[in-house]
């Protein structure tokens, strides 16, 4: 049996130890799944996919959770698309399906499940990622289907870039631009400017309707958010 190698990036160490335990659990089924690394920001998971590639037993699948500190999931996942554009990608996030999944497969991802997911659902996927495939739920491929028929038309938060969803996800979150900018590496001013553009396409005017938006936008029914 081929071994699976997998390098988990989550920065919760709790998280880390029960997906360790998930797939090393013989009642799963999965003894060919080992997770030979782990990192806790962005930048530690482009370093360590670097270091491991180099070496004769390469990985063959990254586990990459959205909500990383330093670099996010998101732009982590572009990072390896160029890098390393044959190593499968499965995101993971506490956000539901409808709202991350289908710009995660878009960007690249071969697929996208939820940290919540039963242990038998979780194995499957890394097995069929790994093995070159694309792991897509019903739900998923609900929100995929919809997105290709809106794809001609998009508005609202559809129509958010990727650096511009970065900024609206951060914004909603409470956080003021000196912090996005912090976060993002992006300068105060160009911030500012991502969030003009957001409240535009969005139909908002300050940070309370776009909040309020959010809420209204973002929830299970509304695919691609």
């Amino acid at each position: 049996m081929n071994s699976i190698r997998v390098l988990l990036g989550d920065d919760h160490r709790i998280v880390r130890e029960g997906l360790k335990q998930v797939l090393a659990d013989p009642a799963n089924g999965a003894p060919e799944i080992e997770v030979v690394a782990e990192a806790a920001t962005g930048p530690q998971v482009l370093t360590q996919v670097a270091e491991l590639q180099s070496q004769p037993g390469k990985l063959h699948l990254v586990l990459l959770d959205i909500a990383l500190p330093e670099r996010d999931g998101l732009d982590v996942l572009q990072a390896l698309r160029q890098a390393w554009p044959q190593l499968p990608v499965l995101m993971l996030s506490t956000y539901p399906e409808r709202q991350y999944a289908v710009r995660c497969i878009q960007l690249g991802a071969s697929g996208y499940l939820n940290k919540g997911a039963d242990p038998l659902d979780m194995v499957a996927a890394v097995r069929k990622v790994a093995g070159g495939g694309l792991y897509v739920t019903p739900s998923t491929a609900e929100a995929l289907a919809a997105a290709a028929g809106q794809a001609a038309g998009k508005t609202g938060v559809q129509a958010l870039s990727h650096r511009e969803h970065q900024v609206f996800r951060l914004l909603i979150a409470g956080h003021a631009v000196s912090e996005i900018g912090a976060q993002l590496n992006l300068a105060a001013n160009t911030v500012s400017t991502y969030r003009a553009r957001i409240l535009e396409k969005t139909g908002t005017r300050n940070d309370v309707e776009l909040a309020l938006y959010a809420q209204q936008h973002t929830k299970p029914g509304v695919p691609g958010v």
